[in-house]
């Protein structure tokens, strides 16, 4: 008689499936790991849009915002090189989002 195992949680199987889904790209992997590194906070404020030459372009809410992550930027690389390793970017740009 052969055992029934117990069900897994679909949330394991939907992040696998994302994960072999999305565009490697090193702004895909920051775009996908900008909320948990940074905070919710900072991600309601500020999100990464583009890349180019291992740079990363974060739009911010306002001035404010933009000053601030610049100030912090380090530690964010920091954060980003934790998660992403090679894949987390050389640099970071803050640029005001234009309404």
């Amino acid at each position: 008689m052969s055992r029934r195992r117990a069900p897994r949680p679909a949330s394991a199987a939907l992040r696998a499936a994302l994960a072999g889904a999305a565009p490697k790209t090193r702004l895909a992997a920051v775009q996908a790991a900008w909320s948990e590194t940074v905070g919710e906070r900072v991600a309601a404020a500020a999100e990464p849009v583009s890349e180019r030459d291992g740079a990363v372009v974060v739009e911010c809410s306002d001035p404010v915002w933009a000053e601030e992550l610049d100030l912090m930027q380090e530690q964010l690389i920091e954060r980003l090189r934790e998660r992403l390793g090679e894949r987390a970017p050389q640099s970071l740009r803050f640029r005001v989002k234009d309404l």
